[in-house]
């Protein structure tokens, strides 16, 4: 069976990730663990985070998973969530922070000051709320499989004062909009991350997780 690990490393929304992959997979066996063994049995992980990026990175190293977590990224499908797509860069301006580097780039903070929306009012940081995810990078023609069936530019729902900036920009798997372009979904090789929550992101959230289930990179 299809084995899929939520990675309790003590910061995420492992709850509301793990019900949203049992409603998107139901045929795959779905668990919460923060167990080094049930790692390395997964055939896949996802990688969810929340709060601030200096406090997930502690909790990672904190919780004995890091060695084991970087062993799978090297070859098994994982999915960054969030914060937890944050991680996945070599650095953060927040905390001033290293991540696990499997992903070359850094994380920077909005900086909206002065920039207003079309209705006149004030960018807010954090962006909260829903917006739009257009699929391409300009640079590979086509899609990323995991967005299978999900409409260009569909809307998905984020929570963030920061965002990623992939050094390749071919690792872009989706941008956004929010006083400026920003790199919303990134991908290389056997990895996908999002930086909205797909869990809280109604039909097309739940499809990017069955893509996922069923992904063979």
């Amino acid at each position: 069976m299809n084995k899929i690990v939520v990675v309790d490393y003590g910061m995420g929304n492992l709850r509301s990730v793990a019900q949203a992959l049992r409603a998107a997979a139901p045929e795959a066996d779905i668990a919460i663990s923060g167990e080094v063994a049930a790692i390395q049995r997964a055939d896949r992980l996802v990688l969810p985070g929340q709060g601030a990026m200096p406090d997930c990175m502690g909790c990672l190293h904190g919780s004995g998973l890091y060695d084991a977590l970087l062993e799978a990224a090297r070859t098994k499908p994982l999915f960054g969530v969030c914060v937890g797509e944050q991680m996945l860069f070599d650095w953060s301006a927040e905390g001033d922070t290293a991540g696990l580097g499997l992903i070359a780039g850094k994380v920077e903070r909005f900086e909206l000051s002065g920039k207003l929306q079309e209705d006149g009012s004030r960018f807010k940081v954090p962006q909260m709320g829903w917006n739009r995810v257009g699929q391409s990078n300009g640079v590979d023609s086509g899609a990323h499989p995991i967005w299978a069936g999900v409409p260009d530019h569909s809307y998905f729902y984020f929570v963030h004062s920061y965002y990623a900036k992939p050094v390749d920009a071919s690792h872009v798997a989706g941008w956004t909009n929010y006083g400026q372009p920003f790199a919303s979904a990134v991908a290389r090789d056997n990895i996908f991350a999002t930086q909205f929550h797909p869990e809280k992101s109604a039909e097309y959230g739940l499809l990017l997780y069955k893509n996922f289930a069923a992904w063979k990179p």
